[in-house]
């Protein structure tokens, strides 16, 4: 899984005429809550965020948080809010998580290898882009490959065919199909 660090510190001033300043000062106010911790309301500079968030886009991340003045956190992406018209930052939210108990996330399936069904004439139609798995977080892997390689026309690429560390546990059924080789059909 991917790994950020960010920096933040503790935000004291509230109310929308507060955070107006705040977002024209060149932050953007944000909070972290989970694990039975007191919500807390955070700021962070809005370009380093931005540019960081660029690099995670609509991948598994862990965020080390640095808070000022407390400790550093672990913590998920839960919430952006962004301004429709103008596209801009408006507001983050932070989901802290303990590194040592298993949640679930979605991977993403990248298919690899030239089918041998296709060379034929068969036709590849990708089921599944996404698998669901549990494990400690940073195990969780960026995503996992399905080599199509040996397929021929009429073969199927289940989810029980990807390969799975040992310390990981597959929530999406065994059954489900990732891949699949069609015939091409007669008009």
């Amino acid at each position: 899984m991917l790994q950020q660090e960010m920096s933040a510190s503790v935000r004291k001033d509230f109310g929308k005429g507060a955070m107006r300043r705040l977002r024209m000062a060149g932050s953007t106010p944000a909070i972290i809550y989970g694990t039975g911790r007191e919500p807390i309301s955070l700021q962070l500079e809005t370009l380093p965020l931005v540019k960081q968030l660029l690099k995670i886009r609509r991948r598994n991340a862990v965020i080390t948080l640095n808070i000022e003045g407390d400790s550093s956190r672990h913590v998920l992406i839960k919430e952006l809010q962004t301004d429709p018209v103008r596209d801009t930052l408006i507001h983050a939210d932070f989901y802290e998580i303990p590194l040592d108990k298993p949640r679930q996330f979605t991977v993403d399936l990248v298919v690899t290898g030239d089918a041998k069904g296709v060379d034929v004439g068969g036709i590849l139609e990708v089921v599944s882009r996404k698998v669901v798995v549990e494990g400690n977080p940073l195990d969780i892997p960026d995503m996992m490959e399905v080599d199509v390689t040996d397929l021929a026309i009429g073969d199927d690429y289940l989810v029980s065919n990807l390969e799975m560390p040992a310390n990981l546990k597959m929530i999406t059924t065994g059954n489900a199909v990732c891949v699949t080789i069609m015939a091409p059909s007669v008009a």
